[in-house]
């Protein structure tokens, strides 16, 4: 069996930035909080039992939305619940999501004593011309306290979530938030375009956005700069010091298990091979995941024809790629269901073989949505 982590889904925010995909809700009156505890333990409780899981749980990923909203009582009640549900290993990794308009000393002094022992902080810049564009509810100020609250607190090992290619950006923006980032000792750094998704504020209303030449121009220099100051790209958008990445979203990117707990969320897990692999779904408003729990969401079989797809799309994010041992060990099928597909890539120079091992070429991480599509069937 692969390693099984734990996703937790907290779909409160401050307020809905007009970017954001994701499932959150503005907090209007106040999250209900101990009700929403009770789900989530519920949640996971079922699905333990449903998929007949005993394994260990290597990582837990508290993500929104916005968690840090949550009280250290509330967190304190949900980790104490999840391990008298089920194992942990020793050195789990336990991450928890905050933007900067939460941060209290005493509050994230208590997360850290609780257990949490890394912090995904949403910056995405230190212009505050920039964030004011972006509708993010704190300005360059707050971030840097925030992160020196961190510090304080505790935490050695935090991300750093920054974006480029932003509205009126210019140039050297993007050179001077990851210039900052680094100035503050972060253990990790996630440094992404802003798209505008679907169902957004942004897709309905798009905002004017720098050219791709110049948005090529900004990823590029600001990728020189962290390569420089000793951050690894280990993924298509992240970058760590030696030995910091994240291990919990490592493991999806290498097709791992894991449950996924709260509104709107999603898991992944192997019942047998390869025909048993179900990517699980909860109800996403929550006053439906409130009012459904007992329903326990849904589930759906990943097609035997899919999983080539399914594999490649997560593995080559990957600075490392795969290799046909892993890939048989985690879908159950050989390396000549991944043809003709891959041989065309790899004549194409999108994706390089060194000795038994597959990842994509400089050209490919550029393409990467070219070389999907030859995946499909």
């Amino acid at each position: 069996m692969p390693p099984l982590s734990l996703y937790i889904h907290i779909p409160w925010c401050i307020k809905k930035c007009p970017y954001c995909d994701f499932n959150s809700h503005a907090v209007k009156s106040g999250a209900p909080e101990a009700q929403y505890i009770d789900a989530l333990l519920s949640d996971l409780a079922k699905d333990l039992a449903l998929y007949g899981i005993n394994r260990p749980i290597s990582s837990i990923f508290i993500g929104g939305g916005t968690p840090s909203l949550f009280s250290p009582e509330a967190i304190n009640r949900l980790l104490r619940g999840i391990g008298q549900r089920c194992q942990l290993e020793n050195s789990a990794e336990i991450t928890l999501e905050a933007n900067p308009g939460t941060f209290e000393s005493g509050k994230f002094a208590e997360f850290r004593q609780l257990g949490i022992n890394r912090l995904s902080i949403g910056i995405q810049s230190f212009n505050d011309r920039l964030l004011k564009r972006l509708g993010r509810a704190h300005c360059a100020k707050e971030a840097l306290g925030a992160i020196e609250i961190a510090h304080q607190a505790g935490f050695e090992n935090f991300n750093l979530d920054l974006m480029f290619g932003l509205p009126d950006a210019l140039l050297d923006n993007s050179q001077k938030d990851v210039a900052t980032a680094i100035s503050l000792k972060p253990a990790h750094i996630s440094f992404y375009q802003l798209t505008l998704e679907p169902n957004t504020y942004f897709h309905k209303y798009p905002p004017i956005l720098p050219s791709d030449d110049a948005v090529f121009t900004m990823q590029k220099a600001a990728q020189t700069l962290l390569v420089g100051q000793g951050y690894q790209q280990y993924e298509i958008s992240a970058y760590c010091q030696p030995d910091r990445h994240c291990r919990h979203n490592v493991n999806y990117w290498q097709f791992g298990d894991y449950l996924g707990i709260g509104a709107g969320a999603h898991g992944k897990i192997t019942q047998a091979l390869p025909g048993h692999i179900i990517r699980t779904h909860k109800p996403k408003h929550p006053e439906h995941y409130l009012n459904d729990t007992h329903k326990n969401g849904g589930a759906d079989t990943i097609a035997i024809t899919e999983l080539p797809l399914e594999f490649v799309m997560n593995h080559l994010r990957l600075k490392q790629g795969f290799n046909p041992v892993h890939y048989q060990s985690t879908t159950g099928l050989g390396i000549g269901t991944l043809e003709p597909a891959l041989s065309t890539c790899l004549k194409q120079g999108l994706i390089i073989r060194s000795g038994n091992h597959y990842c994509c070429s400089e050209k490919g991480w550029d393409f990467l949505d070219s070389i999907l599509e030859k995946f499909i069937n």
